[in-house]
Parts: C-alpha cells; structure tokens; sequence
C-alpha cells in the first residue's frame, strides 16, 4: 500500500513521552509543552489540534502541518445477553480488529488487540484462524481504549486493561511496550501498573525482558501440563517447552503479594480429567500463582468442546485441595464471539 502524503506525517499518539519530548525539542519547544499534549491527547481525549487550548494557535497550526491525531474507528459494537460489549475497529488501513467491553461491579474491562490476526496457530483459537495481517502500533493499541472512552458511556467506566484480544502481546513487543508506557505514564492514561495485563502464549525471552522493562500483571496462557498435549494445540510449545517456558516464569517479577497468573482452557478429552489436574498441580507446585479455569468456548468448525460442569468442577477442587488459588473463569460474551478465542475481526455480524 502506498502511505498517502497525510500518512508520512507522525502520528502523535504513537509516542510515549521521551519521545513526544524528543519532537517537541526538535521543533525549538519546551519540554513541558510534551506533558501538556499527552493530556489533551489520553486524558481530555481530543481529537483535533485546535482543541488543545493551552497551546498558541501558532504552535498548534504548525503541529497540525507537520504531525496527525489519529485512533481506531468504531464501525460496529455489538451488545451480549449479559451485558459484555464488543467493538469492531477500522484502522487507517483498512485492517479490522476487535476490542471488548466486559462488565463488572461499578466498573468495566476492557480487552484489547496487539496485532491484527496471530501467527502462534492455537488450535482452541478462531484469531489464529485468521492468519497474521500484521503488528498494530502503540496508537492503536493504546487507542482502542480512547475510541471507546469516545464512542460508548461504558469507556470513561474502564477500571482494568488485559491485552488479550486478538493476536500475541509479546511477539509484537516493542509497539507493546510503548503502549504500556503510555496508558501507565502519569502525562498518558495514568492507569495504575497493578491495573494492566498482559497475556501471552509462552514467548520465554520477551517474558524475562518484560520484567526487566515495566512493573505489569502477567497472564500466562498454559491450557496442557505436559509437552505433548501442549505441542498439538500450541505450536509455540515446541519452540519454549514447559520447562523454559517455567523458568522464565521464575524469573517474572511480581511484587508484594501480586501473584503470576496461569490461565488454562479446559477441553472435553484433552486437558479436563482428574489426571490432569493433577499434573497441573504438580507442574506448578513451586511457582508463586493463580490458576484461571476457563471452559472452552465454542466455535463453528473447531472440532473441539467443552467438558460438563462437573468435570470442570472436579477440575477445580483438585486445585483448591493442592492450596492453588483457584478461579473459575466465566466466559462473557459468548453469544457475540466476544468470550476468550473468539474474536476475529470478522466484518459481518456473527
């Protein structure tokens, strides 16, 4: 695709704030004028330059010749029986990803998408049957939520943000990062650290550096206690074993009384017997950890489902009697393709 002459000009909110310091020296300006822009940009949520009042006219002119303010547009934002919403997103390009709205008490969560599509090929996941487009920006990441707060009353109640919609987090880690640092910076959305999360598939090298670079929730999608289930479902297992997959888990830094969290989709004859929660127990007998349980949401063509409710139940109190903190994660969402492995990007109405 050909970058149209509006496109080559840098889009303001793709920086994090060294960066936005950074343009704003090189144009002769105070740093402190940076500070003021990341507040019109993620705290007051314009979308114009000429909004931005605190600045001259002189100088807002001269950004909007030279730079841009663009975030995701809602196309369509469908609304679950339980209240859980989702969002269809253009981006600039033509691409299209999902963000979801997931009620709570007296707040909400948003879920949002760090690629458009996934390369990792989980076989429980409709994403990964998209195929990879390619890695989103830190505008988009992090504009999801702007869109939102923009588009729908429910946004400006957002409380939490888990990065765990469409595509993998850590294989998109720089435009990740930089996302974190915007929505955590005191000058971006001033989200709170302990209200940000990560989720991934087991990318071991990108876990031990993101410990090393910010101070997040980490959520790690295991789904198998051995390699050889976990090698037919998740093909990035043959890559990072348990075994590395684990250590680099070790090495995660969860302060305080923070706890690393292990989410694990059960299968009906894949994962889901008292045999395996066992394993499972025994997998994770020394990590400092939560356990999520989510039963496996359904989709059309997976071949796959869900095991009853007393095999899931069963599941949980082998857990709970090994002294794991056990959570059983309800699905929301599910009648939209809005639950966990369900979004797509798809433009239609499912």
């Amino acid at each position: 695709m050909v970058r149209s002459a509006q496109n080559s000009r840098p889009n303001l909110l793709d920086f994090t704030l060294e960066e936005m310091e950074q343009f704003i020296s090189g144009l002769g300006k105070e740093k402190f004028r940076a500070r003021q822009i990341m507040k019109w940009l993620y705290q007051k949520d314009i979308s114009s330059f000429a909004e931005m009042t605190s600045l001259s006219r002189d100088f807002r002119d001269s950004l909007s010749r030279i730079s841009r303010i663009y975030r995701p547009e809602i196309v369509k934002i469908q609304t679950s029986r339980d209240g859980t919403k989702k969002a269809l997103l253009r981006l600039e390009d033509g691409c299209f990803i999902e963000s979801v709205l997931i009620p709570g008490k007296n707040h909400w969560t948003i879920c949002v998408s760090t690629q458009a599509g996934c390369a990792m090929g989980c076989k429980f996941c409709l994403t990964a049957r998209q195929g990879w487009k390619r890695n989103l920006n830190p505008s988009e990441i992090a504009g999801q939520l702007i869109a939102l707060r923009q588009g729908t009353p429910e946004g400006a109640l957002v409380k939490n943000i888990v990065m765990m919609g469409m595509g993998e987090p850590l294989a998109n880690y720089e435009n990740t990062l930089k996302a974190i640092k915007i929505l955590t910076s005191d000058f971006g959305a001033a989200f709170s650290n302990r209200k940000v999360t990560v989720s991934t598939c087991g990318l071991a090298p990108e876990i031990i550096q993101l410990g090393k670079d910010v101070c997040i929730n980490l959520a790690i999608s295991l789904n198998a206690a051995d390699d050889a289930t976990r090698n037919k479902f998740m093909p990035i297992n043959k890559k990072y074993p348990l075994s590395a997959l684990l250590a680099a888990c070790r090495k995660y830094p969860m302060p305080g009384r923070r706890l690393l969290t292990f989410e694990y989709i059960l299968i009906d004859g894949v994962n889901s017997s008292e045999q395996d929660a066992e394993k499972l127990a025994a997998l994770l007998k020394n990590q400092r950890c939560k356990i999520n349980l989510i039963a496996f949401n359904e989709f059309p063509g997976s071949g796959l489902k869900a095991p009853a409710e007393q095999d899931v139940q069963a599941f949980q109190q082998i857990l709970i009697k090994r002294h794991f903190t056990t959570i059983l994660r309800a699905s929301r969402g599910a009648d939209i393709c809005a639950a966990c492995g369900q979004l797509s990007g798809a433009q239609t109405i499912h």
